[in-house]
């Protein structure tokens, strides 16, 4: 489907979705409406009381969060109506699909890649606790060896410094470093290749496989990344750098490719109790994070945005795609040259309802991009998770990008980073179905 008529079906859904409930609810339409806005918005505040206290509130909570949604469910059904809202909310859907889908093209291109010839000496780590045992199941270790690499196994029984194993090999020749495990590991051995201005293969072994993805790698199939040493391309991508303590202490600094995290995620996985009950830990943290009774009280400088008391700062190598203030989903590139930044602040029920109705947009989210971002708080030192790695840093903490630092050899044929699915945007959608529809029509008649 072209984009034209994408954004015309959108348009003709959005208006069926409305036109439904009025000619076969009538009045009761507006009632509808009504109820179901009255759902979300206690459900959603009954989603931020739960978060925020123990005990029999949070209960009540939670009954509120089930009852709530299912009382709206009754009064339709009641009325003889449930029918008129699923249709209304099936051609609702999908119009945002063919919204979205009309505007997708609007998203930047990719990374540029360049071609390059084959590396002499290889050498890979792989770590056989990595995604379950990814490196054994999928024959990763055999299969490298076989076309040329050197590959050195980790010992699961005792801990291994990655970045030395990675420094001795390329004192010894190696030409190109890789890594096969989880995004902490990928990071300590993408600064020495950094360094050394060598290129870095990823291999999809980790759990999550973040950076992987951003890079448009196979993530189920962790083996097909290893055409990178057969049939490759080359990416120039950015890398973050976290400093801790004052800039004239003259420590370099740790790379993370992925994001630093402060705040309420980094405080509660360094508790001891976090690796033996995360859930359990989690609820029993969260209520004194949220309404900062406990933890550290943050300030973030990037740039000319300045923001104090955030309970969560998300720095990241490039920013997320916009509207994905988890950072759960894709950064469409690598190589902006810019960090992103999100900044959770939550004062009130009000504003954590519109942030959780707003599928994460709303005045208690800040976003930004910086050259620099200095993250300090009333404490010596910050919990920060570089990585998905707990850390203690004295403060402030400095996190800076670093452009074009890391060249990353991936497979020509590689799946690849799909566009991202903008921000529905009814004016742009309108505009964009209308002038193009004249355009044709213009072209017709010539």
């Amino acid at each position: 489907m072209n984009r034209r008529w994408a954004a015309r079906l959108a348009l003709v859904a959005g208006v069926g979705a409305v036109a439904v409930l009025v000619v076969f609810a009538g009045l009761a339409s507006l009632v509808l409406m009504a109820a179901a806005w009255a759902g979300l918005v206690l459900t959603a505040a009954g989603a931020w009381w739960m978060l925020t206290h123990t005990g029999w509130i949070r209960a009540l909570a939670v009954l509120l969060m089930v009852a709530a949604p299912l009382t709206v469910l009754y009064l339709y059904s009641s009325a003889g109506l449930l029918w008129v809202v699923l249709a209304s909310l099936g051609l609702w859907a999908l119009a945002v699909l063919a919204g979205r889908a009309a505007l997708t093209e609007d998203s930047p291109p990719g990374m540029p890649e360049r071609s390059v010839g084959l590396a002499g000496r290889p050498f890979l780590i792989m770590n056989p606790r990595s995604g379950g045992g990814k490196v054994e199941k999928f024959r990763l270790a055999e299969r490298a060896r076989a076309l040329g690499a050197e590959v050195v196994v980790l010992d699961p029984d005792r801990h291994e410094d990655v970045a030395e194993l990675a420094r001795r090999a390329v004192a010894r020749g190696a030409d190109l470093l890789g890594v096969a495990g989880g995004d902490g590991t990928q990071a300590l051995v993408a600064d020495v290749a950094a360094e050394h201005d060598l290129p870095f293969v990823v291999i999809s072994a980790g759990t999550r496989n973040h950076f992987a993805m951003d890079l448009g790698l196979d993530r189920q199939d962790p083996s097909t990344c290893l055409e990178a040493l057969t049939d490759p391309v080359e990416l120039r991508i950015d890398l973050g750098r976290i400093h801790a303590g004052e800039p004239a202490d003259g420590r370099p600094g740790r790379v993370f490719i992925n994001n630093a995290s402060f705040g309420v995620y980094a405080e509660v996985v360094q508790s001891p109790a976090y690796r033996d009950d995360k859930a359990r830990t989690i609820l029993e943290m969260l209520p004194d994070l949220l309404t900062r009774q406990s933890g550290a009280r943050l300030s973030v400088r990037a740039g000319p945005l300045t923001t104090d008391g955030p309970q969560a700062v998300l720095v990241s190598n490039n920013p997320y795609q916009r509207g994905d203030s988890a950072g759960l989903g894709r950064r469409e590139r690598l190589d902006t040259g810019a960090l992103g930044v999100l900044c959770v602040g939550v004062g009130n029920t009000a504003e954590a309802t519109e942030l959780l109705l707003r599928g994460g947009q709303g005045r208690g989210l800040t976003e930004a991009t910086a050259r620099e971002v200095v993250v300090d708080c009333d404490a010596p030192v910050v919990a920060v998770g570089v990585d998905g790695e707990a850390l203690s840093l004295p403060t402030p903490v400095r996190c800076r990008i670093e452009p074009g630092a890391l060249r990353v050899r991936v497979p020509r044929g590689r799946p690849g980073v799909p566009r991202a699915a903008p921000p529905m945007d009814w004016r742009r959608v309108r505009r964009l179905a209308l002038t193009m529809g004249r355009f044709a029509a213009g072209r017709d008649r010539a």
